[in-house]
């Protein structure tokens, strides 16, 4: 199964990265250990790379993951902690962290695999709940990484139709991460690239 989140890594600098990520968990669906799998030319392999250290954040964050999966800095700015085990930060707003080491990493295909085990776990309030505005999001979001390589008709129908629920169940933090999303695929659009854009994450 594959948990979509956020990682934090840092790079040599100690210069903050936040992108949203997904870790494949194993069939248990324990936290102890799981899977990343970034492209090579992403910040966050980079940096997992060098440090081989990170934080995996599960969160209902939505506006702060609508913004960094297009590229975006958080506005506002995200509210970090440091870790305690790991050279790296936490975010504060996230429901639950992982902060974690790679035991493994192969970078001999399209997408790294990168084997990960969890080294201090933490939790920092609640998860609110189930809400089909925030899966809405997190579905645009998707979305808008994928201009490249997808139609725009068939994009911009998709967002057409997750539209529809964020505006039936979602707030203002929802509307507004929706609304980011949408603009960036019809810049994308208007712009319409010749070839695949490169992974920033």
């Amino acid at each position: 199964m594959i948990l979509e989140g956020i990682v934090t890594t840092v790079d040599d600098r100690g210069e903050l990265n936040i992108a949203p990520m997904g870790i494949t968990l194993g069939p248990s669906l324990g936290l102890d250990r799981f899977q990343l799998r970034p492209y090579p030319s992403s910040t966050t392999f980079r940096n997992l790379k060098s440090s081989g250290e990170g934080v995996f954040h599960i969160t209902d964050d939505v506006l702060l993951l609508a913004q960094t999966a297009i590229g975006l800095a958080p506005s506002p700015a995200a509210a970090v902690r440091p870790a305690e085990a790991v050279s790296g930060w936490v975010l504060v707003n996230a429901c639950r962290f992982l902060e974690f080491r790679t035991a493994s990493l192969d970078e001999s295909a399209e997408r790294a695999r990168i084997e990960a085990v969890t080294v201090r776990e933490g939790r920092n309030r609640d998860f609110l709940g189930f809400n089909r505005a925030r899966h809405a999001v997190l579905e645009a979001a998707i979305l808008a990484t994928r201009t490249a390589f997808l139609p725009r008709s068939e994009i911009l129908g998709d967002l057409d139709r997750l539209a529809v629920l964020v505006e039936k169940t979602g707030g203002d933090r929802e509307r507004t991460a929706f609304r980011i999303l949408r603009d960036h695929v019809g810049a994308a659009a208007d712009s319409a690239p010749a070839g695949p854009s490169v992974e920033s994450a």
